[in-house]
Parts: C-alpha cells; structure tokens; sequence
C-alpha cells in the first residue's frame, strides 16, 4: 500500500523535530520533495526503476520519492549513524522498507562499491554541496541514460553548471526545469565517467574541479 502525503508529513514533522531537516513548515518540504517528483519524470520521461539520494538527512527527497514511486528501489545515502538509524525505522513505517536501503557513509565510497556504482536512474541532491563536487560524485552512481536532478536557488548563474566540465565527467549540458515553484538542474548522463571519478572520500570538496 503507497503511503498517503499525511503518513509522509508525519516522518517528516519527526525529522523536524530531531533536527535532521531545516526549519519551515514540514509541509513546504514535502512539497520541495514533490517537485522532485515532477522534475524527474518530466526529464526523464518515466519514473526510474531506482533511485539515489546524496546526503538523505532527513529524508527529502530521498525517501519521499521512494514512497511516492512503488515500482522503484531507493538507496539512500547519509554518513551520520543516528540519521541512518532513523531513515531505517522511518522506512519501516511507510512500510516500504523492501524497498529502501540505507547506505552509511561517504558518498565517494559507495560510488566505487560493486552493485552502486553507475548503476542508479536518478541521482538527486538537495543542499549536499557546491555543483562541482555534486556533480562528481553523483556521475559515479547513476548510469548511461539516466539523469542527476538537483535543486537550485530560483536566479542560479549558468556558470554553476558549465558544459565542457560536465562532459568531462560525462554529463550532459544543464537543463533547467521549475515544478511546483522549486527550481531545477537535470544533468543526463551521457557516457561512462572514468575509473577514478570520483576521487577519493574528500578530495572533491577539498579540490573541486571548478
């Protein structure tokens, strides 16, 4: 059974009040977690058959998007062992817990781990980290013909997001995409990214690449 939006707000008024996710009004997040939802589809024209979340916190969107879309597995990303063990129960919950794994650690990691690595049909990030280190790390795990989908402020320089650099990773060129008032950038993945990318666990916020 899909969990309702008041099954949805309810994880996330908890995750609200353990400090995992900002302040605001929790419906306003489940909205923005929304908006994921659209942003993806229109990009990729489908819902994915799986998803990934860099830096899951506490569980926007990474977690609504597995509950709203039956037919995907979610694999969620979080290096902090209490919101690991929050994600897990909250996932048990909604009763997609079959669904959603939670991976602890560095996303670096994971995206060099046999079974993660470029393998995922959207990656998403929501306040992870600058463009270039997102952008890094999320071309590691998501495959050829699937797409990495990132919230971004409402008057965003297209200079976040510059096309020889992303190619180099292979991405596509930014496409920008605004669904229920949030804005968007969809990077599809083009072709495989190189062996070492991404570097190793911190080098691409200590280096970034632009």
């Amino acid at each position: 059974m899909t969990p309702t939006e008041s099954d949805l707000l309810g994880v996330l008024v908890r995750a609200q009040s353990l400090r995992f996710l900002g302040p605001g009004n929790p419906a306003d997040h489940l909205s923005h977690a929304v908006g994921f939802r659209d942003a993806v589809v229109s990009h990729l024209g489908a819902e994915p058959d799986s998803i990934n979340k860099l830096g899951t916190g506490g569980g926007v969107p990474g977690l609504v998007l597995a509950a709203l879309w039956p037919g995907s597995h979610g694999a969620l990303i979080e290096s902090a062992a209490r919101r690991c063990a929050a994600l897990e129960g909250w996932s048990r919950d909604l009763g997609i817990q079959d669904r959603v794994e939670v991976l602890q650690g560095r996303a670096e990691y994971w995206a060099h781990v046999d079974g993660y690595r470029e393998t995922f049909g959207v990656v998403t990030a929501r306040s992870f980290a600058r463009p270039a280190i997102t952008a890094e790390i999320a071309s590691g795990l998501v495959r050829v013909g699937g797409s990495v989908v990132v919230s971004d402020p409402p008057e965003a320089s297209p200079e976040r997001w510059p096309t020889a650099e992303l190619s180099r990773l292979g991405l596509g060129p930014a496409t920008a995409l605004v669904e229920r008032g949030v804005h968007f950038s969809c990077l599809a993945k083009t072709r495989k990214a190189d062996q070492t990318t991404p570097r190793s666990e911190g080098r691409p916020a200590k280096h970034p690449l632009w």
